[in-house]
């Protein structure tokens, strides 16, 4: 399966608990980013930053043993053209996965909105053999349209402030802690969000919306859910229908009866 956010960090933010729960089940996992958050920082120049965020990217995966790659983007400039077409669907190539997770459509940034947009694109040409993505030996057409799904939008909420309501959600209560660490290595981004956002405590603010979200989920399943996050399924033509996610955790799923 293949996690693929715009940014360093995004990854670990909306969905590493699901994307370990989904390791634990039998899932190879890879982890991409469009970027290298290059205009993250107040500080330091650009290629002082890819460097720093690209070994913090690598860190995070390290722990979950997950597999890492660069979609050959820049902060502000991720653009539904074709030379980004050809990057995204080549690490789709590469990965060949079975199962995609990427960012709400319509989430509060554009650099988030394009790369759920080229994700989207990424998982239907992929299947195409005479799609030309980019020269690579190992880069063969895939077999099928994966299965797509989108994380949680920002504060759940979609870029008018209106509530996106989840699909299903993943308990994610005993893998808390693995999350927690993952985002931690992501240090240069505290200081970042601090200054930008006026945003602090970047652990505490993560694992207090995965509780918010294991609270919506406790009110549904009527069971005390610690942790969770939440998804939506891509289910236009030729995407596959089926919920792979919820069939494989069955146990930690709880689905939203009013989506």
């Amino acid at each position: 399966m293949l996690a693929f956010g715009a940014h360093p960090d995004d990854v670990e933010i909306s969905c590493a608990g699901t994307l370990r729960a989904l390791q634990g089940a039998g899932c190879e996992v890879y982890v991409a980013t469009m970027t290298l958050g290059d205009c993250g920082s107040r500080e330091l120049p650009p290629d002082d930053v890819r460097r720093v965020r690209r070994a913090e990217a690598e860190a995070a995966c390290r722990i979950l043993g997950a597999g890492y790659y660069y979609g050959g983007s820049n902060d502000f400039r991720i653009f539904n053209d074709d030379a980004h077409n050809g990057r995204t669907t080549l690490v789709m190539r590469l990965v060949a996965p079975q199962i995609v997770l990427t960012h709400s459509p319509g989430d509060y940034m554009l650099d988030h909105d394009a790369t759920s947009v080229l994700v989207r694109n990424a998982c239907f040409y992929a299947s195409a053999p005479n799609y030309d993505a980019g020269g690579h030996a190992g880069a063969k057409a895939m077999e099928a349209v994966p299965h797509l799904f989108y994380w949680d939008v920002m504060e759940g909420c979609d870029m008018f402030g209106k509530p996106v309501a989840p699909e299903f959600y993943v308990d994610i209560s005993d893998v808390i802690d693995l999350k927690t660490e993952m985002l931690a290595a992501h240090k240069s981004q505290r200081e970042w969000l601090r200054a930008q956002h006026g945003i602090d405590e970047y652990l505490d603010s993560m694992r207090a919306w995965s509780a918010r979200r294991g609270e919506d989920a406790s009110r549904i399943a009527c069971r005390k859910i610690a942790y969770a996050e939440a998804f939506r399924q891509h289910r236009g033509h030729a995407y596959p229908r089926n919920s792979v996610i919820e069939e494989t955790l069955r146990d930690r799923v709880v689905r939203n009866p009013r989506y």
